[in-house]
């Protein structure tokens, strides 16, 4: 199992801008195939090196991953992304 975890720092950070990208990352549940399990959440500590939100997914494979990466609706979310959002941290590993 693939686990895909990405960070997000908000370009005008607000709770109910947090709470909107926490939306919209999980309108994907259930429309892309490839995508075995999401979540997100938003930050509650707000220190200093705190990203706003944060979003987990897994899949079978790498190969999995770079479907979903190129799937209509992820580029949908993307596109809100890039609208929305100042800077992103990423993290990609296996597990058993």
């Amino acid at each position: 199992m693939l686990t895909h975890i990405v960070f997000f720092k908000l370009k005008n950070y607000s709770k109910e801008n947090a709470e909107k990208l926490k939306e919209v990352l999980l309108s994907m549940k259930g429309k892309i195939p490839e995508l075995r399990y999401i979540e997100a959440g938003t930050d509650v500590i707000r220190s200093e090196r705190s990203y706003d939100v944060a979003l987990i997914t897994k899949f079978e494979s790498v190969d999995a991953l770079k479907s979903y990466k190129v799937h209509p609706v992820h580029k949908e979310v993307l596109e809100y992304i890039s609208e929305t959002v100042e800077s992103t941290a990423a993290v990609d590993y296996i597990s058993d």
